[in-house]
Parts: C-alpha cells; structure tokens; sequence
C-alpha cells in the first residue's frame, strides 16, 4: 500500500499536474477579485489558478512574467480584454510548442468552470469555456406590464 504523498499518489484537485493550470492576467486589480471570488465560491483551488496584474510592469517584464508563469504544462491565460497590454503579453508568451491558450474577456462563470473541469484535454476545455462564458453573459428585463424575459450574448 503506497503513502498518499507517495510517488503513486493521485494528485490531489489543488494539484498543478492534476490538469490544466490557469493564470488570470488583468488590468488593475480585477484578476485577484475574481479569483478571490473562484475561491470564496469553489474553495480554494490551490496553485491551479493565479492572478496576475500589469500594474507598474512594462511590455517585456509583463510578457516575460507571462512566460514563467505559464510553464511548464498546460495552461490557460484568461486575459481581461482581447486588445491592450494584458493581450499582448499573453500572445506574445503563447508563442511556440505546446504554448498557453488564451481566452480573452474572461468572467467570473468561466473560471468556475475551470476549476471543475480543468482535467479535461486542453482543446476541448477552451471549447468549453468560451460557450460557459458566452451564454453567462445576459440581460434581465422587466417591461411596466410585468413581462419577464431574459437573453443572453448570441453564439459566433
């Protein structure tokens, strides 16, 4: 019988080599209140999920840091917004073999959804968050005559 911290252990959810790893890059302070609220929701996801500002870093050291942060393994870099420093570093550090994904616009429903699903294959879990991200994005309207409706961000 093998120790649970053995070299036969199964990693545990907190675990990097468990699955995909995730590095929230943002503007200001937003990644570490969304991941702050991943882990006051989820618990505590460990070394799994990291937040990363651009504050007071430059092109480079930022692209750099990016690049540290997202190896070995796979990773995904939740950037807040498709253009800007955040983007840029993140492509920037994706490039090559076995690079990082990126998804952009990231929101608080798609890191819920990594942290429970970040053992699926890489591809397949970018697929996935971006459709969990899409449809938590919506509008509640109530009309003056009590009619209910509500939509959500179109597909595609």
């Amino acid at each position: 019988m093998s120790r649970p911290d053995g070299p036969d252990a199964t990693p545990g959810p907190g675990s990097p080599e468990a699955g995909v790893r995730g590095l929230v890059l943002t503007h200001g302070s937003l990644c570490f209140g969304l991941v702050d609220a991943v882990r006051k929701i989820a618990g505590d996801p460990g070394r799994v999920l990291t937040p990363l500002s651009n504050d007071g870093r430059g092109p480079r050291e930022l692209e750099e840091l990016v690049r540290d942060l997202t190896q070995p393994g796979p990773t995904i870099i939740f950037a807040d917004l498709g253009t800007g420093s955040c983007a840029v570093a993140a492509r920037l550090a994706s490039r090559g073999p076995g690079g990082a994904r990126v998804l952009f616009g990231v929101n608080l429903a798609m890191l819920l959804d990594f942290v429970f699903h970040r053992q699926m294959p890489v591809d397949d879990l970018v697929e996935r968050l971006i459709e969990k991200g899409r449809i938590s994005v919506g509008c509640h309207r109530q009309s003056a005559s009590g009619e209910r409706g509500n939509r959500t961000a179109p597909r595609g």
